[in-house]
């Protein structure tokens, strides 16, 4: 399952940044709809729609609220250690949108 979000091509050479070990939280301009293949998330603010193409993904965002770290709410999703770049790169690319943001 792909774990990118549905964004504008970017020219970027580089992948995002992201610190796993930061307190992240969804944006309160942010819903989350769940859908069988993962979710639908709209910005209301910047009337960004993102598409969260797995489940698991789904239960980080939906939990970074209530983890001290990313990293905790990977680890609690069952995330293992060989895919957790993916995670990091999809979230990265949540921070990048302001869908999620540093608590």
């Amino acid at each position: 399952m792909s774990l990118s979000t549905a964004c504008a091509v970017s020219t970027e050479t580089t992948a995002p940044t992201f610190d796993l070990d930061t307190a992240w939280g969804l944006h309160p301009q942010v819903s989350i709809r769940p859908e069988r293949f993962g979710a639908l998330m709209y910005h209301f603010g910047t009337r960004r729609l993102s598409f969260l193409k797995n489940p698991t993904l789904l239960k980080v965002v939906d939990s970074l609220d209530s983890h001290p770290s990313a990293r905790a709410a990977c680890f609690e999703a069952g995330i293992p250690a060989d895919q957790l770049p993916s995670y990091i790169a999809a979230l990265a690319m949540l921070a990048s949108t302001t869908m999620i943001r540093p608590r």
